[in-house]
């Protein structure tokens, strides 16, 4: 019976607490809609800042990853072989197209040319007399002697071409200019004609070589503006252009050959440095606004555009996405005064107070990259405060923005 008694109590408790709570609720809410006690007749309204929205040039670009070569790269290797008594390779310099770089013995060369260079003088002489008997009708020289004493001058200007040949094989020399890369041999070495003695680059400019994917084949094409980045280098940019599209998209990965020149009149590009490249594709004019006036709710992107004092709310689709603003494909027009901060507490058709307009551009988090003086003047339009670009890939960015609970 005891038991009994205290269960009732604990059921009348909850009841009263559950009464209570009720009340409390519907008083809140009668405050709410009455504007914390005010007068009912006054609306309520909603404090927001607010930006215009804006007309820009609209850059797609396709980003890509890659690696330096050289404009011309050869392995120095001799065209004889022996022991080397002349080395001039020095790692980084820089050599000019013919200079020499090594020296083999050729003491047995050089006997062999001056051996030879004798004999074709000997020969020269010889074919003088004949030709001078010839002409003075001397009955001892034939015209069938002439002949062979010809034959055997030619013989011997040959071996003298064969033996200078050989001599100056000798001789390494430069292909072209270029920088030189560690040597890999030592003075006094023996070397063949398969040994390395060091590498040669042109690297006056220099290639890069990447891929991308089948889908912009059609959209890229030689002369095409190329800006290259690499982490040794966080502060520059190396611009350059496309030189050459495969003509093949390989099966296995859908992707093809591209290869862009960079100049390099500082040396600073070395042969195989990784580098990052962002090639522009496409410009446009296209309408921005800053990426926090967009909301999304149950997977639909909207917008709040204050019209009248009202906020109004526009359903949008989304473009490209960057540095803080969001391209406007369809919803709303230059022009419109689009809620950016408050949005949290605006309601559709409900007051707002605008408590500061700005501009895309003076939104601190919406400035374009700094642009080359050649690229900014290709992409400036007189309605256009700056280039927004696309560098996640050739198609549109997926939508994304703040959730509305």
């Amino acid at each position: 019976m005891y038991i009994g008694r205290q269960i009732v109590v604990l059921m009348a408790l909850a009841a009263l607490a559950g009464g209570g709570y009720t009340l409390y609720q519907d008083h809140v809410n009668r405050a709410a809609d009455t504007g914390g006690g005010r007068s009912p007749s006054r609306p309520r309204t909603t404090t927001v800042e607010t930006a215009l929205a804006e007309t820009r040039t609209l850059v797609e670009r396709v980003e890509a990853v890659g690696t330096t070569r050289a404009l011309q790269s050869v392995d120095i290797v001799p065209l004889a072989e022996g022991r080397l008594v002349e080395l001039n390779i020095e790692p980084g310099a820089e050599v000019g197209e013919g200079a020499v770089l090594a020296r083999l013995d050729s003491e047995i060369e050089e006997s062999t040319l001056e051996e030879a260079e004798a004999l074709l003088t000997e020969r020269d002489s010889r074919l003088a007399r004949s030709n001078t008997l010839m002409r003075s009708n001397a009955s001892t020289v034939s015209t069938a002697t002439l002949e062979q004493v010809r034959s055997e001058r030619a013989v011997a200007a040959a071996a003298v071409n064969r033996a200078r040949r050989r001599f100056e094989d000798r001789t390494v020399r430069a292909p072209f200019s270029g920088v030189l890369g560690i040597r890999r041999v030592d003075l006094g070495a023996r070397v063949d004609t398969s040994t390395v003695l060091a590498t040669l680059d042109d690297l006056s400019k220099v290639e890069i070589e990447f891929s991308l994917p089948e889908t912009v084949y059609g959209q890229i094409h030689e002369g095409q503006r190329v800006a290259a980045t690499s982490a040794a280098f966080a502060d520059r940019t190396f611009t350059g252009t496309v030189v050459a599209v495969d003509s093949r998209v390989d099966s296995a990965s859908r992707a093809f050959r591209v290869r862009a020149r960079v100049p390099n009149a500082d040396r600073a590009l070395p042969v195989g440095m990784f580098m990052r490249l962002d090639l522009e594709l496409a410009d446009r004019q296209g309408i921005v606004v800053p990426e926090e006036a967009l909301a999304v709710e149950g997977g639909e992107p909207f917008v709040f555009v204050v019209v009248d004092g009202k906020a109004d709310r526009r359903p949008v689709e989304t473009g490209l996405r960057r540095n803080g603003l969001i391209e406007i494909v369809d919803g709303i027009a230059a022009g419109d005064e689009v809620v950016t901060r408050g949005i949290q507490s605006v309601r559709d058709g409900a007051g707002v107070t605008v408590l500061k307009t700005v501009g895309p551009q003076t939104s601190p988090q919406s400035k374009a990259p700094a642009l080359p003086a050649t690229e900014q003047a290709a992409t400036e339009t007189p309605q256009a405060a700056g280039p927004l670009t696309d560098t996640g890939g050739a198609t549109t960015a997926p939508t994304r923005g703040r959730s509305r609970s």
